[in-house]
């Protein structure tokens, strides 16, 4: 049936709408929900090529639609979280123009895209910070730290500490690092081994946060800065080793 071939794109689009809910709850100081919604995004995201994979339907507009869609949810979404964030404090805490930083993940996320387009070398893993980890990564540091005060007050209250963040997730995103993708075409530990691995640590982490406690904004959070650290530490790594 021809209505097979739209329900990619379909799923596509929900993506967009979920990212879309999130710039108004971000407007709305809602970073929770705003994050909720980014999650969504993220899941309609790897939902939409695993659609596209099983039912044959790739297309060119599906894939211009795809990267559309990841601007606005990964890039613009995550930007004005931390934008309004950032725009809560006193101007006596922080100068007016440092809220404007953030917005730069908007722009090499875009860029982060466009390269991938083109990139054939990132068909199984990725050379850079990928969107999705990007984003929420940005927009769980905002939700997470309005549960915890003194998280925001002594920390990201400081006039360089979103800006530094906002810096080293552009140049990942724009940079040659290798890290992995959660895509999984077999299930052999062979084949996914770094990625069984980085699952082994983080299921068993995440239930032990759970257990005391920690609201989920808090997991998100570690869950992709450990995904950060983990391939930017491997990266390292081996290049150490090949030295």
């Amino acid at each position: 049936m021809k209505i097979i071939k739209y329900i990619p794109d379909t799923i596509t689009c929900l993506n967009l709408l979920s990212g879309s809910i999130a710039v108004i709850f971000a407007f709305r100081d809602d970073f929770d929900m705003a994050l909720a919604m980014i999650v969504l995004a993220a899941v309609f995201d790897f939902l939409d090529g695993m659609a596209a994979r099983a039912l044959h339907a790739y297309s060119d507009i599906g894939k211009e639609l795809d990267s559309l869609s990841d601007t606005v949810s990964f890039g613009l979404a995550p930007s004005l979280i931390l934008y309004n964030y950032l725009d809560g404090f006193p101007s006596s805490c922080i100068p007016p123009y440092i809220c404007y930083i953030p917005l730069l993940i908007a722009a090499f996320s875009a860029l982060r895209l466009a390269k991938f387009n083109l990139d054939t070398r990132q068909t199984e893993s990725f050379l850079g910070l990928p969107v999705p980890a990007s984003a929420l990564f940005a927009a769980s540091l905002a939700a997470f730290a309005g549960h915890y005060q003194y998280v925001a007050n002594t920390i990201l209250a400081n006039s360089y500490a979103i800006p530094a963040v906002t810096v080293v997730l552009c140049a990942l995103l724009v940079s040659e690092v290798p890290m992995f993708s959660m895509k999984l075409k077999t299930l052999r530990w062979k084949d996914n081994a770094q990625r069984f691995t980085f699952l082994c640590i983080t299921i068993p982490a995440a239930a032990i946060l759970l257990v005391l406690k920690i609201h989920w904004t808090g997991i998100v959070f570690t869950v992709f800065a450990f995904y950060i650290v983990w391939n930017a530490a491997a990266a390292l790594l081996r290049k150490l080793l090949h030295e």
